[in-house]
């Protein structure tokens, strides 16, 4: 024990850590989905499937490698909306599968 009445911890975040972190996050994501989306467009357009399905992975590979780019850029905000399209296009994608 250290004596103190307040025995607490107080946690100080730092904002610029915080902003630090959430560039990295939307640039990683960003970057690890548009790969997914690439490496599924590919194998999809090898095989015997409508033309939609590659063209909707490669759209959301496309949106979701221009939210890596603006998320490394520190606009997390507007990444990871594109994100979730990026996403939603590469579902749809596999709904018409």
């Amino acid at each position: 024990m250290s004596g103190r009445g307040d025995s607490e911890t107080q946690d100080v975040v730092d904002p610029a850590e915080v902003a630090r972190r959430a560039r990295w996050t939307a640039a990683g994501t960003g970057a690890l989905l548009a790969l997914a989306g690439l490496a599924a467009s590919l194998l999809r357009l090898t095989g015997a499937v409508p033309a939609l399905v590659p063209a909707a992975y490669a759209l959301g590979a496309a949106v979701c490698a221009t939210a890596a780019v603006l998320g490394s850029r520190g606009r997390t905000r507007r990444a990871l909306w594109l994100l979730i399209a990026g996403t939603t296009a590469m579902a749809l994608g596999d709904q018409f599968d």
